[in-house]
């Protein structure tokens, strides 16, 4: 079954597509103008016990991580959100407030674009391989070593298993 985005969680006319990126992702079907919130990203609040429980059972992880302790689970009652695929040079960026995560525009977005945002996954030694296909790719989901997330508009987005 094809995934859905929820209207209910984003401000423009979104949908889900097959993505060259990864699996599925998400395209705007309007303009997005610069610094506008797009989508919230959504799902079940689960705590690092239950988060390690849930997703080890799972292929595929949708879960958001808050803090160092709360997690959100998209592929529970997730806004659509969850299909962001990951990109060296996203368009979006993200902002946690409390337990919610709203992504808004980095830049104005076209009509058809697929919408990324940055995953800032942390520096590991065993690091997931990038297939975003932007010039300034750094061949890895993870952070380099010494990198942190980004500090300046773009914050970041900490998708993990």
């Amino acid at each position: 079954m094809k995934p859905r985005i929820n209207p209910d969680y984003t401000w423009f006319d979104l949908e889900i597509v097959r993505s060259p990126i990864h699996r599925w992702g998400v395209v705007t079907k309007q303009n997005i103008p610069k610094r506008r919130y797009v989508i919230e990203y959504t799902g079940q609040l689960l705590s690092r016990r239950h988060h390690k429980a849930v997703t080890g059972k799972r292929r595929h992880c949708f879960t958001y991580c808050l803090d160092n302790y709360w997690s959100l689970d998209g592929a529970v009652r997730g806004s659509g959100a969850e299909r962001v695929n990951h990109s060296c040079n996203p368009n979006l960026y993200a902002q946690i407030i409390g337990h919610r995560v709203y992504f808004y525009s980095i830049r104005r977005i076209k009509k058809g674009e697929e919408l990324t945002v940055d995953y800032c996954f942390e520096y590991s030694k065993t690091p997931v391989p990038c297939l975003c296909g932007s010039k300034k790719c750094r061949g890895i989901i993870n952070m380099l070593k010494g990198q942190t997330g980004r500090q300046d508009e773009t914050q970041p987005h900490s998708k993990t298993c």
